[in-house]
């Protein structure tokens, strides 16, 4: 028995388990992915390993670090002594840790899928590629080298441009970025959001940095966007810079241009010029993936209110009454405020043995409580649940109509109907039916015309059949049709009067019902005697015997040839249950037909020599 405990932990490992598929990195067909079960070669790690995903992670910390750190290094003499140093120094030692640690970490062969683990390939693709030569470039610590070589923080220009080489690592959060978008534990909008607040502040970051470069390198330093206001600024303290150069940044940005600050040389200009063509284009990404959030979060509410006024629009074309609007506009509205829970829409991409067990998890509790699958097999029950759909009806909406087509039938889960019927244009209440109970199953295995108009009281859930592959079901389980053909009977027994006059034919054929067994049972224990008098002691008797079950088949029969053309009124024939002789079939049909007849036909015209041989409401024609 499988207990809540289980279901949350399972709930939680299959969580884990579609958060690593979602991971970028896909295997093959055929290629394992769950860490116990991996066949490498020693010291070769996975690829899609937890720990090295947890160390890329980490990595991916110190390369948002390294991106801020190296501009501002470049920018500000003072901001490349002390601590920054030493902080980077253990970054690099970081990421040269991680360049050894990538000789030992299978890739996927994109040719043939393949997961490799073979050491020599492994180096030798990672060495020829461009990956290594700018790993190593991005990791030698120039602003050391300056230090030893010049001994002069404030020259040796070229050892801090080759320290933006540490910018290669960007490419590091953009793969972070890409898993965590695919990662169903992490919301898609918050994710792609502070994917944009980290392209934004990085941009405004690196604008300002070189700007304030500009103006630290001209001569004379008046003549520069910032010397013009502040004469002695390179005096000034480092964090009083960077201010004013995000502030310039940012203002510029988002064009709003105070006119504190503004180009004084014609490298500012230039500079400014391509800042402002770089600006436009990053305000509309940023602009249209914020805007693509905002509909994909109200894109169905877009649909349902689309959709609403088209029904609108249609009922006002065809002039459809008040009261049918009112069921079509409900109709809508609760499609759209049970979308989630319809598991058609959520299920049809999904596996037939995967919606077999959700639809056996749902429903197969209120499929056991319904009078018609009592006793049935859990075989049976089973192959039934899982073709069952979940459908929910507003108040005051018809669920089945009175002379319809009996394609479907109905469990009622929750909620509550009516059952009426229309007399002269009257309406007639007949029954009211709460949770368990079923609709429209009379119309379907008898297959007439439904007989009455069911119709929802309040909101209402429930379980639809089709009659199509309920009667394959029934006719290839023999056993269980039986049953559910006594559940039925037994069912019609019970019916109210005012439901039995709606269906005349149901005391006739209720009449019969209770008749036949009695005839049946008296044969039965007469031949129980005659078996014990022949030396079967126990009295059981002859389960192979086809009279056992031809109580149970339903024909209908007809008093004409087959081939003869009567009027409309004569064709109608007798639904009845096929007796278990060929001389007690033309009794009954005497006493239906008022005639008498010789011969047993088939619609084609063959005659029937074996009552064993027919089958569920074959058309019989006595003559």
């Amino acid at each position: 028995m499988t207990t809540a405990s289980d279901l949350i932990q399972s709930s939680s490992e299959m969580k884990n388990k579609s958060a690593s598929v979602s991971s970028s990195l896909l295997p093959a067909f055929g290629t394992v992915v769950d860490d116990g079960d991996l066949h490498l070669k020693r010291n070769v790690i996975a690829p899609y390993d937890r720990r090295y995903r947890w160390w890329q992670t980490f990595l991916v910390g110190l390369v948002i670090y390294s991106a801020w750190a190296s501009i501002l290094e470049l920018t500000f003499d003072k901001a490349a002594n002390g601590v920054l140093l030493f902080i980077d120094l253990v970054v690099d030692f970081f990421f040269a840790i991680d360049i050894i640690l990538t000789f030992f970490v299978a890739y996927f062969d994109t040719s043939n899928f393949i997961l490799v683990d073979d050491h020599l390939k492994i180096a030798f693709r990672y060495v020829t590629r461009f990956w290594l030569f700018m790993d190593v470039a991005s990791t030698i610590p120039f602003p050391l080298i300056n230090k030893i070589l010049i001994d002069e923080w404030h020259t040796g220009q070229v050892f801090s441009l080759l320290n933006l080489l540490r910018l290669w690592r960007l490419y590091r959060v953009g793969e972070l970025f890409k898993r965590l978008e695919k990662d169903i534990r992490f919301s898609y909008f918050w994710t792609r959001l502070l994917k944009l607040i980290c392209v934004t502040l990085f941009a405004v970051h690196s604008a300002g940095c070189f700007y304030y470069w500009l103006a630290a390198r001209h001569k004379p330093s008046e003549h520069t966007w910032i010397g013009r206001l502040i004469g002695d600024f390179k005096q000034k303290g480092f964090w009083h810079g960077y201010i004013c150069s995000i502030y310039w940044s940012i203002v510029t940005l988002t064009s709003v241009g105070y006119g504190e600050f503004y180009s004084m040389n014609e490298g500012e200009k230039i500079f400014n010029s391509i800042y402002m063509l770089f600006n436009m284009g990053l305000i509309a990404y940023i602009i249209g993936n914020i805007t693509n959030l905002v509909v994909q979060s109200v894109v169905k509410t877009f649909a349902m209110r689309d959709s609403i006024n088209e029904v609108m629009r249609y009922a006002s074309k065809n002039q459809l009454p008040e009261g049918m609007r009112e069921q079509m506009l409900a109709h809508m509205q609760l499609k759209f405020n049970t979308a989630e829970l319809q598991q058609e829409e959520v299920l049809k991409d999904l596996p037939k043995a995967i919606r077999s067990s959700i639809a056996q998890h749902l429903f197969w509790k209120t499929a056991e409580k319904t009078y018609l699958f009592q006793g049935v097999s859990d075989d049976f029950l089973s192959q039934l649940v899982s073709e069952m759909k979940a459908e929910y009806f507003p108040p005051r909406i018809e669920i089945i109509l009175q002379n319809e087509i009996p394609t479907d039938f109905y469990i009622l889960v929750s909620g509550a109907v009516d059952v009426v019927t229309y007399k002269n244009g009257t309406e007639q209440f007949l029954s009211n039916l709460e949770s368990a109970d079923m609709a429209g199953e009379i119309g379907v295995i008898f297959n007439i015309p439904q007989p009455f108009t069911v119709r929802t009281k309040r909101l209402s859930q429930v379980i639809r059949i089709s009659n199509h592959q309920f009667k394959q079901m029934v006719q290839s389980e023999s056993t269980d049709g039986k049953i559910i053909i006594a559940n039925f009977m037994e069912y019609l027994r019970g019916l109210e009067k005012d439901m039995l006059q709606e269906l005349p034919f149901l005391t006739e054929l209720l009449a019969d019902q209770n008749v036949q067994p009695t005839a049946q049972n008296e044969e039965k224990q007469n031949r129980e005697t005659m078996d014990s008098t022949d030396g079967n002691p126990t009295g059981t008797s002859n389960t192979s015997d086809p009279s056992l079950s031809a109580g149970t088949i339903r024909v209908i029969i007809y008093g004409y040839h087959p081939s003869k053309k009567t009027i409309s009124g004569d064709r109608l024939g007798k639904l009845i249950y096929l007796p278990n002789s060929i001389a007690d079939l033309f009794n009954l049909a005497e006493k239906k037909l008022g005639k008498r007849g010789s011969t047993i036909l088939m619609a084609d015209g063959s005659e029937v020599e074996d009552l064993s041989a027919l089958r569920e409401n074959d058309h019989l024609f006595i003559v």
